[in-house]
């Protein structure tokens, strides 16, 4: 049950986005509980990303509504986050732009720093702080992106592709870190084309087809015993053509 303050559960109530005379999202219901961790699957072009913009914030639908447990206020500091599959960095040191996003959110200027530090240190970065963001490399530029949402304590984490540019390596850095910001308490919502990522990082799935949500289920079933076609092709490797 969340309590009185908490935005969640996030309730989507038959959403729909339609662009080009197009529903890339189409009468989309789903409840999005606090604590697991929700994987979104699912073809190019199945809607996935604009679905993730949609309960971000950063689209509104077409149709249908989302509603928050509890809606934040308006220029409180923000209580969810989402990182993309580049980085979006600013052209200063690493820690400045850490720094930016908590003065942005109302981090008094006398703690910005510590925090920021603490948030370096957490994702491996400490070392790196006063090197410019952009010289890093591509693992360490998403592990950056990383330590600023969680410098922010959200309390929703959404993930579009962050690995999706990494080779293995980077990846698995990039996977240590998305693990201890849910252990923190960070409900994770993700998006992976990954299907190992997928059972290493999903509670649950949601398995999107052709904008509509095809399916749900909690990670060991989804790939053992799919409950539809659609999905069981997909987890085959055998694409539709959209």
């Amino acid at each position: 049950m969340a309590d009185n303050g908490a935005l969640l559960p996030l309730v989507l109530e038959d959403v729909s986005f339609v662009a080009g005379g197009r529903a890339v999202v189409d009468r989309v219901s789903a409840t999005l509980e606090a604590g697991s961790r929700t994987v979104i699957l699912g073809a190019n072009g199945a809607g996935k990303s604009v679905l993730m913009r949609l309960c971000h914030g950063m689209l509104a639908p077409s149709s249908g509504r989302l509603r928050w447990h509890r809606t934040e206020a308006a220029g409180a500091p923000r209580r969810q986050a989402m990182v993309f599959q580049r980085a979006v960095l600013l052209r200063r040191s690493t820690v400045a732009n850490v720094v930016l996003a908590l003065r942005i959110n109302g981090v008094p200027r006398r703690e910005r720093q510590a925090v920021a530090m603490q948030a370096l240190a957490r994702v491996g970065l400490g070392a790196l702080a006063d090197r410019p963001a952009r010289v890093l490399s591509g693992g360490e530029q998403q592990r950056l992106a990383l330590a600023r949402a969680w410098a922010l304590a959200p309390e929703v984490l959404f993930l579009d592709e962050p690995t999706a540019n990494l080779d293995p390596g980077a990846t698995r850095e990039v996977e240590t870190v998305i693990q201890a910001i849910h252990e923190a308490g960070t409900k994770i919502v993700l998006i992976t084309h990954n299907l190992g990522q997928a059972r290493r990082l999903a509670d649950e799935i949601l398995y999107m087809d052709r904008g509509r949500l095809a399916e749900r289920a909690p990670v060991e079933r989804f790939f053992a015993q799919p409950a539809t076609a659609e999905a069981a092709a997909f987890l085959q490797g055998e694409l539709p053509w959209h």
